[in-house]
């Protein structure tokens, strides 16, 4: 890696924490923001289902722009430009939410959010590791997630109160209208600070022609699928999360949704605190906790526990549809113990990525492949999660969720794991992946 190109630069606990919080408030906008307002203003769960997980096409398709980066400007340039473009779609999502033809509008802002969110994802990393060396990587490593972690909380949590605090004092266009231009307004201050205090993560922009650049970039793909074993690989990464994305997708609807069809009925503060609050947190100690069972047990050994971690808690949304309780710490218990699977179970995916995949020439790329195929794993059943759920009702899609994990726990005994190739020198280190 080259050495950052100005040693009187802004120390980075300036910018790096507010750097990841950028990256993480527009994609919980779009990835679960976007489907509760939907949800409040009347659309059934197949409409929201199918066009809020469209949506999450960009973070699987980017790798295919992502050398466009490399050939113009700098890295902090698109950081900033991106943050810009992606807070004022925010607003302009805000004023859109009163028209007749509110759908239309905000589907297509939102589309433009996850265009800069998913491409900001890849100039802030590549920002981060272009302007820190080595060791200063390793010391901001838990400020990147950390404060990934505080947006995640900010958004699921914190604006999801608000909303429920809104609406009993407002009509729900109105309520909603201010959570996004507050959102708007952070991500364009962000970028103001961004554009001031930001390294230019130039130091690691390569010179080259687009014809270099395209050669290059087939050589990444054949590479790629010449991989030992990757074609079993990839095929455990698709399913591995074919109940949990139909979960993420229904849930927070059945959640927020009447009790009359089957929902829960949780108002907008309650659904913050039980599953922005206290299910992040839970999903954050599931994920450090499942890292350090996974390098005590071995990824080999620890891979069919973790995958039982993920799919056999979502019981409590059985439970949870059957029994309809209205006592919101039994909720939000169960809500808890659901997503601490979820985040003790991901962790098998991620370092499957790592170790198994990622591991040779072109890592970054590599890992990039991957990621984007589990995002593909991920919106692939959520898409049609909604049309499953209005055709069977919430009770039973979600038993039809534990079924979906089946596929993946048979796969697991079969898939090769620490028989991949030797080793070639890593491009640079493969960054964490982030729900």
């Amino acid at each position: 890696m080259t050495e950052p190109e100005n040693p009187r630069r802004t120390p980075p606990y300036a910018w790096v924490p507010t750097l990841y919080f950028a990256e993480g408030v527009p994609f919980f906008a779009v990835s679960l923001i976007a489907g509760i307002l939907y949800k409040r203003l009347g659309l059934g769960n197949d409409v929201i289902a199918l066009y809020t997980k469209l949506l999450l096409l960009p973070w699987s398709l980017k790798p295919l722009w992502s050398p466009l980066l490399e050939m113009f400007k700098t890295k902090k340039y698109f950081v900033v430009l991106l943050q810009f473009v992606g807070g004022i779609s925010l607003g302009l999502i805000a004023l859109c939410l009163p028209l007749p033809g509110y759908f239309l509008y905000t589907i297509g802002l939102f589309a433009v959010v996850a265009f800069c969110s998913s491409t900001h994802d890849i100039a802030a990393d590549g920002l981060y590791i272009a302007s820190l060396r080595s060791k200063e990587q390793a010391a901001y490593a838990g400020w990147q997630s950390g404060f990934y972690s505080v947006a995640r909380l900010f958004s699921q949590g914190g604006l999801i109160v608000l909303a429920g605090y809104l609406e009993a004092r407002m009509d729900v266009p109105h309520a909603w209208m201010v959570i996004f231009a507050s959102m708007g307004l952070i991500l364009v201050a962000l970028s103001v600070y961004h554009g001031r205090v930001l390294p230019s993560g130039g130091a690691a922009r390569h010179s080259g022609s687009l014809r270099q650049i395209a050669a290059t970039f087939r050589d990444v793909l054949v590479s790629f699928f010449r991989k030992p074993n990757i074609y079993w690989l990839l095929l455990f990464i698709l399913l591995y999360r074919a109940g949990e994305g139909q979960v993420v997708t229904i849930g927070p609807l059945f959640l927020v949704d009447k009790r009359s069809v089957g929902g829960l009925g949780l108002s907008m503060d309650q659904f913050g605190t039980i599953y922005g609050t206290f299910g992040t947190l839970a999903f954050l100690a599931g994920t450090v906790l499942g890292g350090y069972f996974t390098s005590w047990l071995g990824l080999r050994r620890a891979l069919l526990p973790l995958i039982c971690a993920m799919n056999f808690p979502n019981l409590a949304y059985v439970y949870l549809s059957a029994a309809l309780p209205t006592n919101p710490v039994l909720v939000a218990s169960a809500m808890s113990v659901e997503m601490f699977g979820y985040g003790f179970g991901f962790v098998g995916v991620m370092l499957l990525m790592m170790q198994e995949i990622a591991p040779g020439n072109y890592q970054t790329a590599h890992y990039a492949f991957a990621n984007s195929l589990m995002n593909l794993g991920l919106m692939i059943p959520g898409a049609v999660s909604g049309k499953i759920q209005m055709a069977i009702g919430y009770r039973k899609f979600f038993v039809w969720v534990l079924i979906s994990s089946v596929p993946a726990l048979i796969l697991s005994r079969f898939i090769p794991i620490g028989r991949r190739a030797t080793q070639a020198a890593p491009d640079s280190e493969a960054q964490p992946a982030r729900v």
